[in-house]
C-alpha cells in the first residue's frame, strides 16, 4: 500500500517546508530592519515586524498541515473535519505558489511546488473510501427494515 509511506512523505514535507518558510520571512525581515529603506513610504520597522509575522503565521500554518498529514500516517485512516479541510487548502496555497514561483523564481522551484501539490492531492485521493456499487445487495439481502431485498429489473433492448 502506499497510503502511509505517502502520508508520511507529505508529513515530513509540510513541517520541512513550514521551518523554510519561516526562516526565509524571518530573514527578510531582519534585512529590511537593517537598511532601514522605506518602500513607497511605508515604515521600514512596520515591514520588517509584518514579515516576521506573516513567516510566523504561515509556518504554523504548514506545520498544522503537516501535523494533519502526521496523524493520517499514525492512524491510517482518512483524514475528517477541519484536517481534510486543512490539507485541501494546503494544496490550493501549493496550487497558487507553483504558480506565482514560475514567473517570479523560476521552474525549479515552481516543480518543487507541484510536486508538493501532488502528494497532497495523492495522501487525499489514496484514503477515499471504496464506493459500493448501486446495485449491490447487503448481506443476508434482507434490507435495513428486515423486508427481503429485490435487484432492479434489467434493463430491455429492442
Amino acid at each position: 500500500m502506499v497510503r502511509r509511506p505517502v502520508a508520511w512523505i507529505v508529513a515530513v514535507v509540510l513541517f520541512a517546508e513550514a521551518l523554510g518558510v519561516a526562516a526565509l520571512n524571518w530573514f527578510l525581515g531582519v534585512v529590511v530592519d537593517r537598511q532601514d529603506m522605506s518602500l513607497a513610504g511605508l515604515d521600514p520597522d512596520m515591514m520588517s515586524v509584518s514579515s516576521k509575522t506573516g513567516g510566523i503565521v504561515f509556518g504554523l500554518y504548514f506545520a498544522l498541515c503537516g501535523l494533519v498529514a502526521l496523524l493520517v500516517a499514525l492512524r491510517d485512516r482518512a483524514p475528517a473535519g477541519l484536517g481534510r479541510v486543512l490539507l485541501i487548502s494546503a494544496a490550493v496555497v501549493h496550487g497558487l505558489l507553483g504558480a506565482f514561483t514560475w514567473g517570479l523564481v523560476g521552474w525549479p522551484a515552481f516543480l518543487f511546488m507541484m510536486v508538493v501539490l501532488g502528494l497532497i492531492v495523492l495522501l487525499l485521493m489514496t484514503y477515499d473510501a471504496q464506493a459500493e456499487p448501486a446495485d449491490a445487495a447487503p448481506e443476508g439481502g434482507k434490507g435495513d427494515d428486515g423486508s427481503p431485498v429485490t435487484p432492479p429489473p434489467a434493463p430491455t433492448t429492442p
